[in-house]
């Protein structure tokens, strides 16, 4: 089983492609291994369908060039942090061993995200715990705890605690969002119109994206929240843009 560096966890398909694909590009162009989990198949999306959201994630997937990207098959909206659902993802955690995970903002215009951000915390702590037993295929697992785990900044707006410089991979973000097809820049077709399928939404995440950059000089970045204190070794591992 391949081991990741960085797993982006999160609630529906599409998530990460929109809060976190640059950071994954950025990784994955240094050689580190990168993969995705998706909680649910959005199954309750107002368009689409749940096999036209596989089809959409796994081309996402080729363009941004991940790993691994599997979904856990979790119920869309009714997932609670309860043992059966802590299971699933600590079983995910230690199949992949990721030295980061990537999950969703802590409280959002959707209320899948704030309940998948405090599961998939609480699971990655619970994963380091070897008591709780999990299997593949029968084979036990073994305890693994990520060493940190990052929250992206969805919906809302929140001061990121740091951010992430992604210009070289805007446009190849912009793409792996554009693979969500019945999401995203939806043409007029019998299916409704919803709060994320017109022009102003996309253009919100570009906005965002350039709001990020300016604030560390660049010109596109994704931002970050940390429960824990973040700490440097020395400040030569700060990355500083001085205007």
């Amino acid at each position: 089983m391949i081991k990741l560096d960085i797993l982006a966890i999160a609630a529906h398909p599409d998530d990460v492609e929109l809060a976190c694909a640059g950071t994954l590009l950025t990784h994955a162009a240094q050689g580190l291994k990168t993969g995705i989990v998706d909680l649910t198949r959005g199954e309750l999306g107002t368009r689409g369908t749940p096999d036209t959201r596989r089809e959409e994630a796994a081309e996402a997937a080729k363009v941004l060039g991940v790993d691994v990207r599997e979904n856990l098959g979790l119920k869309d909206g009714f997932f609670r942090n309860d043992t059966e659902e802590q299971l699933a993802i600590i079983t995910a955690i230690r199949k992949y061993r990721p030295e980061i995970v990537l999950a969703n903002a802590q409280d959002d215009r959707h209320p899948d995200h704030g309940r998948a951000a405090k599961l998939i915390a609480d699971s990655c702590f619970m994963a380091g715990l070897r008591r709780i037993e999990t299997s593949v295929d029968g084979v036990p697992q073994e305890a693994w705890r990520p060493k940190q785990v990052f929250h992206f900044i969805q919906d809302r707006y929140y001061k990121p605690d740091f951010v992430i410089d992604i210009t070289p991979f805007m446009e190849k973000k912009i793409e792996a969002i554009k693979c969500f097809r019945t999401q995203f820049l939806a043409a007029a077709d019998n299916e409704p119109q919803t709060y994320i399928s017109g022009q102003g939404f996309f253009d919100s995440i570009v906005y965002r994206a350039r709001m990020f950059g300016k604030m560390i000089g660049v010109e596109y970045a994704e931002g970050y929240t940390s429960e824990k204190m973040l700490g440097l070794r020395s400040f030569n591992d700060m990355i500083s843009h001085v205007s």
